[in-house]
């Protein structure tokens, strides 16, 4: 018995079924596409493939629309540049104007004297009881109390280094100085004036 043909439907094609020699009727070996199936599938990718290119389109279509629409500013942000460039940008003019002005320097001086440490203040006095009595008051951490048996060998090196170590920071045999006593808000000036205070109340 040769090869043949057995015709068979599908739901969407038909298709011719290859029979090899000696096979029993009704047992499928292979079947064969046909064209209008391979065509198909031909339309089908191309239509895949327009898809696709459509999607991208629209992606880079939408990237760019985004790409136009400007950031949102925050109205915070915004209210602390006017208020931080209005007194370069105000105009003063007579008598109004000068009291404008010097009340503006009033509240800049202000706001800075906040910034600093105990109002900007050179007592010593002041300095040392909120700050550095901590400490050189009980001796903790090895730091010399106000007896001139602790100051001998640090007076010998000059008050210019005293205020240097004491701006800087310094660590010795017996402790440990941190800079500005700890608070960085102190100014160089603050700092000497408090180190010239404790070395005129030594005991």
């Amino acid at each position: 018995m040769g090869a043949g043909f057995i015709l068979a439907r599908g739901r969407t094609s038909v298709r011719f079924l290859l029979m090899a020699p000696h096979a029993r009727p009704g047992v499928r070996n292979r079947w064969i596409v046909r064209n209008y199936d391979l065509e198909f599938l031909k339309k089908f990718s191309m239509v895949i493939g327009f898809l696709m290119l459509v999607t991208l389109g629209l992606m880079i279509a939408a990237y760019f629309v985004h790409q136009q629409i400007p950031p949102e500013i925050d109205p915070a942000v915004v209210k602390r540049t006017e208020q931080r460039i209005a007194p370069v940008g105000a105009v003063y003019a007579g008598t109004t104007g000068a009291s404008a002005q010097a009340a503006a320097k009033a509240a800049a001086a202000a706001k800075a004297a906040s910034q600093v440490a105990y109002g900007g203040t050179t007592d010593g006095a002041v300095i040392f009881d909120n700050l550095c009595a901590g400490c050189h008051k009980s001796g903790a951490g090895g730091a010399p109390t106000l007896d001139q048996a602790h100051w001998g060998p640090r007076l010998a090196k000059g008050k210019d280094t005293l205020h240097k170590h004491a701006i800087e920071g310094f660590t010795g045999t017996t402790g440990i100085m941190p800079p500005k006593g700890g608070n960085p808000a102190l100014t160089n000036e603050q700092v000497s004036a408090t180190v010239d205070w404790m070395l005129a109340n030594l005991k």
